[in-house]
């Protein structure tokens, strides 16, 4: 029987702040891991830049990965302590090392995505009005369209040339290059904008970034400041307004990764959804690969998350699989009937995973969309939330008490992680997937974890400091000690 002295300690459960559970030294590791953090933002702003990062960080002498699409082609063995990574069409990758369990035993995977919400370039996107240049784009994702508008904006992304050449384009990070803004109507004339809902009050096609005023005056044709933009634009990169049909261009916040507060608790920048957990994996997946793990681990990046998951570089597709298959057979003695043996549907149902994806922070100036009890807090450690999807839970994969209780477990048992449950919102205000429910469908036992935002989808989130670290934290226990 619990004393009355005891109920709130025992019956009760209550979130820790983590500053308040925290020393000078975990202060001070805090600090350091957000620093990092910081410039892995600046420097990836698209999935492609994600990808390219992570690669190169695999390849240095310390990390030492090798491909897995180069192993299986030379029918290499794999043994435990092995580390591969496999790259799906330069936007998604997988991290593996190998365990000293067989894969029948199951993989211990944590899955983020590195697309963010943003504005894309329109195959066909330069186009003149009144002697104004313009480029045309097409928001992915869930943005704000309000939120876009007189912000500074970037081009990173990618062109073929008709001759095949890769052009990489990025423009407006540096201090002497020029940026991008997307013009708004000034209030005097706003009236009329200013009866309509947020969605409407910025249309679609108003998007278009401004981008040049200088009419080529030698020229015949009519859109004299259209072939002043496609004569620089050839003269730098070489390319005509045809080759933009093969191109991936991407429209981002031009903006650096700062702390926000006179405490310096936050980090503010562009693309935390879900880079932050993208990075707190990747870091935590290196840590842990200094040791030979009983289980295969896996550190999953994928695409287009923020637009359902689907297409050769999202969730929806086989990709878990194929790799899986790959390293079956690599993993497979030389007898072939042997290697009938594992079969990867067996492999999965023995697997783990943690859909590692934010989570939206209560927001003391949004109150009435929240549900209190249950809502993600800043400052309380990794939010874990059984059940993500919409209304009555459509559209999640909703975790088994089991394995909840085996997560929760793991992190009350290990070193000084602090960790919260939480929910998106009110069950009628909106709602929202993360790629939890693809794991779920190969049969693996899955749970969403993550960091809390703030301001989460517009072009400058908001996350704690505190909170990162403790991700990076409880990913860490999951690959060592789940």
């Amino acid at each position: 029987m619990v004393e009355n002295k005891d109920i709130k300690d025992v019956l009760f459960y209550e979130r820790k702040n983590v500053w308040k559970e925290i020393n000078e030294e975990q202060v001070t590791s805090i600090n350091h891991f957000s620093e990092g953090y910081k410039k892995f933002l600046d420097q990836c702003k698209t999935e492609r830049e994600c990808v390219k990062y992570i690669h190169n960080l695999c390849l240095t002498k310390e990390n030492s990965f090798i491909s897995l699409k180069s192993a299986y082609k030379n029918r290499q063995q794999l043994h435990p302590g092995d580390k591969l990574y496999y790259i799906e069409h330069n936007k998604a990758i997988i991290l593996i090392t190998i365990g000293k369990e067989g894969l029948s035993q199951g993989v211990k995977i944590i899955g983020s995505h590195i697309d963010a919400p943003r504005l894309d370039l329109k195959p066909l996107p330069i186009f003149e009005d009144t002697e104004l240049g313009f480029l045309k784009t097409h928001y992915y994702g869930g943005i704000r369209k309000y939120q876009w508008v007189s912000v500074p904006l970037a081009l990173h992304g990618i062109i073929y040339k008709a001759d095949g050449t890769e052009v990489e384009i990025n423009i407006g990070e540096s201090e002497t290059d020029p940026i991008f803004v997307i013009p708004d109507l000034l209030p005097h004339l706003s009236a009329e904008q200013n009866k309509l809902p947020l969605k409407d009050a910025i249309p679609g096609e108003s998007l278009n970034l401004l981008t040049g005023s200088v009419p080529n005056v030698d020229t015949e044709v009519t859109d004299k400041v259209k072939a002043t933009i496609l004569q620089l634009l050839n003269n730098k990169y070489g390319i005509t307004e045809k080759d933009f049909i093969n191109a991936e261009i991407e429209a981002v916040p031009a903006m650096k990764a700062r702390d926000v507060g006179i405490d310096k608790s936050f980090v503010g920048g562009y693309g935390q959804d879900d880079r932050v957990c993208a990075y707190t994996s990747l870091m935590a997946f290196f840590d842990a690969s200094n040791i030979i793990n009983d289980k295969t681990c896996y550190c999953y990046f994928s695409d287009k998350e923020e637009i359902g998951s689907y297409g050769n570089t999202g969730a929806q597709c086989d990709t878990l699989t194929y790799v899986t298959e790959l390293i079956a057979e690599l993993l497979a003695p030389s007898d072939k009937n042997d290697k009938q043996s594992i079969n990867v549907k067996n492999v999965f149902r023995e697997s783990v995973m943690l859909s590692a994806d934010v989570a939206a922070a209560f927001d003391p100036n949004h109150k009435t969309v929240f549900e209190a009890n249950n809502a993600a807090y800043i400052n309380r450690g990794i939010a874990l939330s059984k059940y993500n999807g919409a209304g009555g839970k459509g559209g999640t994969s909703d975790a088994n008490a089991e394995f909840v209780n085996a997560v929760t477990k793991l992190f009350d048992q290990s070193d000084d992680i602090v960790w919260q449950i939480a929910e998106l919102g009110k069950i009628d205000a909106g709602g929202g997937g993360t790629i939890s429910k693809f794991g779920a469908h190969l049969g693996i036992n899955v749970l969403d974890a993550g960091v809390p935002v703030l301001s989460m989808h517009s072009p400058y989130e908001i996350t704690s400091k505190a909170d990162i670290y403790m991700t990076y934290k409880a990913f860490k226990a999951f690959y060592e000690n789940l």
